[in-house]
């Protein structure tokens, strides 16, 4: 690794909140994987550092491959990464984007502050994260692991389980209720399975809470999503995270158990360390082996 220059010390000085700005200005309206968003995620806290950085530096400090920083650069449209280094000097030494909101807000815009607000709850009870630790530490090590969510709670269930495959070795989605339910419930804790990730949005089904019972008499663990701290289905799990849904619009808005969720695989990775983070370059290299993203 090289030494960063003296000079890269004295960007110290710089504005941190407008190089922040700059930076997810550059990055916007682009879908990163999640290599990706890791390299991100390191530019936004050390941009300073960074301009001074060759592409292997780069890939060292934010825990990733080499061709995972070629990639990043070529996901925002340059043609390589001395290219992609230039326009961080500029995002690092140009002035703020101007602020162009202003003027009231329509009834719309009004519906989704209201969930923004819920969001800055959901942030705020998460100040201390060493539930989400623990509850993501007991699902990384749960293989098969089980994600469980029925009626209007299997999509986020399937959202989950999509992404946790991508770190996990057996992640089973289950979203059909009744005798089918307990069969899979069942089969799965004779496989080792200890722990199941239940979804109880609102309105709740009847079957979910059958099937968090069964889970309960095959000796499954269960980790619950919802957004009441008490109640019934809490009453059936061995973790409880809950999550704000709003109900100011026509139709709930499940924002903040998405957020929770993601936040939740997130920590999953985190506590995979370099297992789940291999596993993650793995799938970015056969991807971009297949070809399977569009990149223009």
């Amino acid at each position: 690794m090289r030494n960063v220059p003296e000079t890269g010390r004295s960007l110290a000085v710089l504005d941190a909140s407008r190089i922040a700005a700059n930076l997810r200005a550059l990055f916007a309206g682009h879908r990163f994987s999640p290599s990706q968003r890791r390299i991100a995620r390191y530019l936004l806290d050390n941009a300073q550092e960074a301009v001074f950085f060759t592409s292997a530096d780069l890939a060292e400090r934010a825990g990733v491959s080499q061709p995972s920083v070629t990639r990043f650069a070529a996901a925002l449209g340059f043609r390589g990464f001395p290219e992609f280094r230039d326009a961080l000097r500029m995002s690092v030494f140009a002035e703020q984007p101007p602020d162009t909101s202003a003027g009231r807000l329509n009834e719309i815009q009004e519906l989704v502050n209201s969930e923004i607000r819920d969001l800055e709850r959901l942030r705020d009870g998460l100040a201390d994260p060493a539930q989400l630790r623990r509850v993501a530490g007991s699902l990384a090590r749960s293989s098969p692991l089980l994600v469980m969510g029925l009626r209007i709670s299997a999509p986020l269930a399937h959202l989950f389980g999509y992404l946790a495959e991508k770190v996990l070795p057996d992640v089973r989605v289950l979203d059909v209720p009744g005798s089918v339910l307990e069969d899979r419930l069942g089969r799965a804790a004779e496989s080792g399975a200890e722990w199941v990730l239940a979804i109880g949005l609102p309105r709740y089904p009847r079957e979910l809470a059958e099937g968090l019972l069964w889970a309960r008499r095959v000796r499954l663990k269960v980790a619950l999503v919802t957004d009441q701290p008490v109640g019934r289905l809490a009453e059936l799990a061995d973790e409880v995270l809950p999550a704000p849904v709003s109900s100011d619009f026509a139709f709930d808005s499940h924002a903040g158990p998405v957020v929770l969720c993601t936040a939740l695989l997130h920590t999953m990775l985190d506590v995979l360390a370099d297992e789940g983070q291999a596993r993650l370059e793995a799938f970015d290299d056969r991807a971009a082996e297949r070809q399977v993203f569009l990149t223009g």
